[in-house]
């Protein structure tokens, strides 16, 4: 079998939520190296993963071979899980977001400035690259983007450093753009072009957008009891999580007998309280540093229906 780069972070914590027993169905929406399908699937669950990246087939493979009709790779986002499954038909979802240490550490996937290879930053195979934005858009549109999906403060310098050098087209050229940008900022301990390349391979692969969808399919797919596990390693992914599971659950501020309720017409909570947040401990953290900004947001479905598509509370 392949020996996966990507250590999967709050793993145990993962299952102890998830809960599994033998001859459950559990969808792994980000399969990656399949760190978490491998850990369902020793629990003895049934399991079906999603991946929009090809090149995780050789995993999926060995996964298969060693879990006959247990194990099932569907080559699709996460997003279309309910498209794929159907309703009610699954006791567990779990979500490993972001990107992983495999896609990190290939230069084929241009996504990270410690190997000098064309700027890519795709997840899967269709869609324009990072090097069509960069190249591509305007200088306004690079600065929304940089601010917006980086929380960069100095964005409009980059955006226009990056205009001016154009073109750009491989990612330690690009980095080397954002650097000179910025210069060199006082007490600042990570790379100054860190946040630019987040916002750039976020914006690529609809990141943000595919988590609210992928929430909703979930919500679809989970059975009455079903539990929801999701990891995420910044706020601005945690915030749809703990928005998502607040609305569902309804754990949001409702009406009193002095202020009515605001939204009479909303449907029953899908989910039940959210369990409490989880986060890594410092075992975890020395082992593997990924682990530092990583949240863990579970909850278990409810009997409810899932609400109708687009209504938020």
């Amino acid at each position: 079998m392949p020996e996966p780069s990507h250590q999967s972070v709050l793993l145990q914590e993962v299952l102890a939520a998830l809960a599994l027993a033998p001859g459950d169905h559990a969808v792994d929406a980000t399969f990656g190296a399949g760190g978490y399908s491998r850990a369902f699937l020793e629990a003895g669950a049934t399991v079906t993963a999603f991946d929009r990246d090809p090149r995780v087939r050789a995993f999926a493979h060995a996964l298969a071979s060693a879990h006959p009709g247990r194990f099932t790779l569907i080559e699709a986002p996460f997003s279309r899980m309910a498209v794929e499954l159907g309703p009610e038909s699954a006791d567990a979802v779990a979500f490993d977001l972001g990107v992983s240490s495999m896609q990190l550490d290939d230069p084929a996937y241009g996504m990270s400035f410690r190997h000098d290879a064309p700027i890519d930053m795709r997840m899967g195979p269709n869609g324009p690259s990072a090097a069509d934005l960069v190249n591509g858009a305007s200088e306004a549109e690079l600065a929304e983007i940089i601010f917006r999906l980086g929380e960069e403060p100095a964005s409009r310098r980059i955006a226009r450093a990056l205009v001016a050098a154009r073109p750009v087209a491989t990612t330690g050229q690009l980095a080397r753009v954002i650097r000179a940008a910025l210069g060199n900022p006082k007490g600042q301990r990570r790379d100054p072009a860190t946040r630019t390349f987040q916002a750039l391979r976020m914006h690529v692969n609809d990141e943000l957008g595919e988590l609210a969808r992928g929430l909703v399919a979930a919500e679809r797919v989970l059975r009455a009891g079903g539990r929801l596990a999701v990891v995420s390693f910044h706020s601005l992914e945690d915030r749809i999580v703990k928005r998502f599971l607040a609305e569902r659950s309804a754990t949001r501020a409702g009406g009193s007998r002095h202020l009515p309720e605001q939204h009479p017409s909303r449907p029953s909570p899908s989910f039940e309280r959210p369990m409490r947040p989880e986060r890594a401990s410092a075992q975890e953290i020395a082992a593997n540093p990924r682990a530092r900004s990583a949240t863990l947001r579970a909850a278990r479905r409810s009997a409810a229906p899932a609400w109708p598509e687009g209504l938020a509370a």
